[in-house]
């Protein structure tokens, strides 16, 4: 789908206030995403899926139950997915999702196909949508990445009874002030206003070039937790 330069700079500027908001984009402004289950071999499996709805705590999508991806869900009862939009890397805006998943038949499928009619094309009839199951994402956690920035912007959430959780890198104490970091760092992501220095997270690429050029051994990556 080719996205126009005025939808990229209104989905841009849009605020993200709320985990529904993040949710709400992914499946009204993304909507298709690729998702990721694993087989019995314990390998890897992708395809792609459609994001049919979503409120504050869940997401929902569609499968046939005839498909390896229906077993794979009932069976691991975990997925995870990531969509972008955006027309070349440098506009992109991505979100990634990954959480517990269950089958909900207490979803009307009627009411998924009034939010994705394109779905009537595919699925005519209504003996043919008997085929079909609906499934929600619930207690998981996510990441917002919007490299149309400059800086980057990442913002981590989650959604459910989980806590956010995303990876950060830290400076210690041992933090000397040399800069080495800052002249290092693509997105010059690093406040040097006192020190120890501080690493602003939500710009931040994640590269590692500070942990690897830091003589003091003073910059680390560490797991950051959030209610």
């Amino acid at each position: 789908m080719k996205i126009s330069k005025v939808e990229l700079e209104k989905s841009s500027e849009r605020k993200f206030e709320t985990t529904g908001d993040f949710l709400s984009f992914l499946t009204n402004e993304i909507h298709t995403v690729v998702a990721s289950t694993v087989d019995d071999d314990g390998l890897p499996v992708t395809c792609v899926i459609d994001m049919m709805d979503s409120d504050e705590n869940s997401l929902y999508f569609l499968t046939a139950r005839g498909k390896g991806f229906y077993h794979r869900l009932k069976r691991q009862k975990f997925i995870a997915l990531t969509g972008v939009k955006g027309k070349d890397t440098m506009s992109s805006v991505a979100v990634s999702v990954r959480g517990h998943v269950e089958e909900e038949r207490d979803i009307v499928l009627s009411h998924l196909f009034e939010k994705n009619p394109y779905m009537l094309e595919i699925y005519p009839s209504e003996e043919s949508r008997k085929a079909l199951s609906a499934f929600r994402i619930y207690d998981g956690t996510g990441e917002f990445f919007d490299l149309s920035k400059r800086p980057i912007v990442r913002k981590s959430f989650s959604f459910g009874n989980c806590s956010s959780e995303t990876a950060v890198m830290e400076i210690s104490d041992n933090c000397t002030g040399c800069d080495l970091c800052l002249k290092s760092c693509p997105q010059q992501c690093i406040d040097i206003s006192s020190v120890p220095f501080r690493i602003r997270s939500e710009n931040c690429l994640m590269c590692g070039r500070c942990i690897e050029i830091c003589p003091q051994k003073a910059v680390s990556r560490r797991r950051s937790y959030e209610s």
